[in-house]
């Protein structure tokens, strides 16, 4: 059976953009990149410059899950923030163009690290990425919601407590096995939450650094990607997601930083990037991490839940990896009891 997330009817495409794309001009050739593995995404080539398409997988769908259409608006509302992003260039709706919705957006051409430890690079530079990494994290938190007209792009109230019962209901909703820790995990944080302290901001809800785009030649960021998860929230869950990517392994599956002598390499520890944040955002400080460590453990886990599930339902856009990836939900689920006990 063909995985219709794999590949895109180009007569298709093409003639769409050119009747809806000003200054769009074929032939047109597409490329799918490897990465991601909730929307399928897009490398559109034409003699005259390149785009990015990002569509919704087909087949059944999570309620709430892969809406390119907020992708679409949180970008289209940052273009003149200090917070990085692509143009947005059009956005389709209309299941029957290609099968599911899309959008259309600027190909930003720069670099992309994959891991926080960026080998081959200098230290200056790794001191430099992830600093930047941190202003651009300030400065999301730091948008005027209101002005920029995203006061309703998340419902009111405690946002830990919806995010749980999102996640939970999602991970239910593509669970497979039993997994007890998981179970334990989602009994403990509902156990947990934090008061509200009325921080309201925008968040990205998947801020790493493999999700930016940065100079081909130097360490500013030219824009942030991957605005699925985004809404507006509490900004502590996406420093921790920072954080809480930094504790996995080295390498290519784990993309982490344990174990590493950080210094030696030019990279901060968590303490010190925390502290780099509160700076720029005037805070004195963050009570209570561990809860907002764990919670990204168990989202992660749920999403992970959620990419294995489409995989043995054959709609995954990375088949092969999303298999691999099944076996991580039990580790996450771990590492967030573990934080939540810390």
């Amino acid at each position: 059976m063909t995985n219709t997330a794999q590949t895109l009817d180009l007569d298709v495409v093409d003639a769409y953009l050119r009747e809806h794309l000003p200054g769009y001009e074929g032939p047109l050739e597409a490329d799918k990149f490897e990465t991601g593995q909730s929307n399928p995404t897009f490398l559109l080539k034409t003699p005259k410059q390149n785009y990015v398409l990002r569509r919704k997988p087909p087949g059944v769908l999570l309620k709430s899950a892969h809406a390119v259409d907020r992708e679409f608006r949180v970008q289209s509302a940052l273009a003149d923030t200090d917070v990085p992003v692509a143009k947005m260039h059009l956005l389709c709706e209309d299941d029957d163009v290609i099968g599911s919705a899309f959008y259309v957006m600027e190909h930003l051409n720069g670099r992309n690290f994959y891991q926080p430890t960026m080998e081959g690079e200098s230290n200056e530079t790794r001191t430099a990425v992830i600093d930047e990494m941190n202003r651009v994290l300030a400065a999301l938190h730091s948008v005027d919601i209101e002005a920029v007209g995203l006061s309703d792009y998340g419902p009111p109230g405690n946002y830990y407590e919806r995010q749980i019962g999102r996640w939970t209901k999602q991970y239910r909703a593509s669970e497979t096995d039993s997994i007890p820790k998981m179970d334990a995990l989602i009994e403990a944080l509902q156990a947990s939450i934090p008061a509200d302290d009325g921080q309201r901001t925008l968040v990205h809800g998947d801020y790493r650094i493999d999700n930016m785009m940065f100079e081909k030649n130097g360490t500013r960021c030219l824009g942030v990607l991957d605005w699925e998860l985004s809404t507006i929230g509490h900004p502590y869950a996406d420093l921790a997601a920072v954080i809480m990517q930094w504790q996995m392994p080295p390498g290519k599956e784990g993309r982490g930083m344990a174990g590493l002598d950080r210094a030696s390499l030019g990279l901060p520890t968590d303490q010190e990037f925390i502290a780099k944040y509160c700076e720029r955002r005037g805070l004195a400080g963050i009570d209570n991490f561990g809860f907002y460590l764990s919670f990204n453990f168990f989202r992660m886990a749920s999403i992970i839940q959620g990419v294995y599930k489409r995989a043995l339902d054959g709609n995954a856009s990375n088949p092969e990896r999303a298999m691999r990836l099944g076996g991580f939900v039990k580790v996450f689920a771990e590492h967030g009891l573990t934080a939540l006990k810390s």
